[in-house]
């Protein structure tokens, strides 16, 4: 005589694979996932920016004299083959793909700064939040260049972003009082990313400057 199966023991069964299906799928989605961060270190708050600035009095904006980019050199070897510029492109882009040279040759990047989004590194800078010239007007003149080196090559604030290589150029060195992303929706990360890292290196700011932080982060 034959027996059949009882129906609670087939979808158990069936229960089973398909819980095994699941938990399959999770994990090749993980190990497909694109890079969680693709972005920046996380700036302060802004509460923290806003209570930093409370203690700032501004002070003149130095002079450009003796300015030169080779002052800080840049972009220093992070492992391998790999630099600072494409430590960050990996960093801030999507499924990148990089060759023996740590070049990237493929991925995607969406450039925070104005909403467009690249697939050819070659379209993108690496903006120095802070610039270089900004950073000497505001107290780097008077660094070693050693310090100046690693202020230019820092991964460890949000101190460089991959961004539109002609919104980067628009940029120049201006600060927040003369200039702000056009993407609206980025300004107050921004700020935060601009306070945190001049906090950090202890530059110091013009009135300008800390005014239109001020506006930006009030609204955030």
């Amino acid at each position: 005589m034959a027996f059949k199966t009882p129906i609670s023991s087939v979808y158990a069964r069936r229960i089973g694979v398909l819980a095994s299906a699941a938990a399959l799928a999770s994990l090749t989605s993980l190990v497909n996932a694109p890079t969680a961060q693709a972005a920046p270190p996380t700036p302060i708050s802004a509460a923290s920016a806003r209570a930093y600035l409370a203690t700032v009095t501004p002070r003149t904006e130095g002079s450009t004299t003796g300015y030169s980019r080779d002052l800080f050199p840049h972009w220093s070897t992070v492992s391998g083959t790999c630099n600072t510029r494409e430590t960050v492109l990996k960093r801030d882009g999507v499924n990148v793909v990089q060759d023996s040279s740590c070049a990237a040759i493929s991925g995607s990047w969406y450039s925070e700064y104005d909403g467009a989004t690249w697939t050819a590194a070659s379209d993108l800078d690496i903006d120095h939040v802070v610039a270089l010239a900004e950073a000497w007007r505001s107290g780097a003149s008077s660094w070693t260049t050693t310090k100046r080196q690693q202020f230019a090559n820092d991964l460890t604030r949000p101190q460089l972003i991959a961004v539109t290589d002609n919104v980067n150029q628009a940029k120049g060195d201006l600060d927040p009082g003369k200039w702000l992303p056009p993407r609206t929706a980025y300004r107050c990360t921004y700020a935060r990313m601009w306070v945190h890292v001049k906090q950090y290196w202890g530059l110091s700011m013009d009135s300008g400057e800390k005014t239109a932080l001020v506006n930006v982060l009030n609204g955030c």
